[in-house]
């Protein structure tokens, strides 16, 4: 098993396609690098993020090329209709390895040079409120910035 922060935009609609895909065993919305564990202050270079985890069917490579498909890696604090630096792009965790193998992930696609997801090595992660969690499975009409066709890729 292995457990990696994606951030993606807004974390419903990443939480609710990472529940989607197999080998993710749990997810969590969550707040990544920011200055300070309030969150009741303002986000304070927080990153809107997913701990993820997944078992070992799932390659980070597989995770990565899913989570590509949901977010715009080219756009700075950007996704959809959210604007600001709580929703830029991210991949953070305290692993190392995951993140040397996230850079390699990046560094072997051809436009890379355009990539603006920062990866990163995680701290002062804090937990969302619990009207966060799972937010789109109980207000599924809700905006969100990630195509339809792409929750339903792997529901069945």
């Amino acid at each position: 098993m292995y457990t990696i922060y994606l951030a993606g935009g807004c974390l419903w609609g990443v939480q609710a396609f990472l529940k989607t895909v197999p080998g993710v065993i749990e997810t969590e919305a969550g707040r990544a690098n920011g200055s300070t564990s309030d969150l009741t202050a303002p986000y304070d270079g927080y990153a809107e993020c997913v701990k993820t985890i997944c078992d070992d069917t799932l390659s980070m490579r597989q995770l990565l090329d899913d989570f590509f498909q949901i977010i715009d890696p080219y756009s700075v604090n950007k996704q959809g209709m959210d604007t600001g630096p709580k929703y830029r792009t991210g991949i953070y965790s305290e692993d190392e390895a995951l993140l040397i193998e996230a850079r390699r992930y990046i560094n072997e696609r051809e436009d890379k040079a355009q990539i603006a997801v920062e990866v990163m090595p995680l701290h002062n992660y804090v937990r969302s409120a619990d009207e966060h969690q799972d937010y789109l499975d109980r207000n599924p009409g809700d905006y969100c910035h990630i195509p339809l066709h792409m929750m339903k890729k792997y529901k069945k």
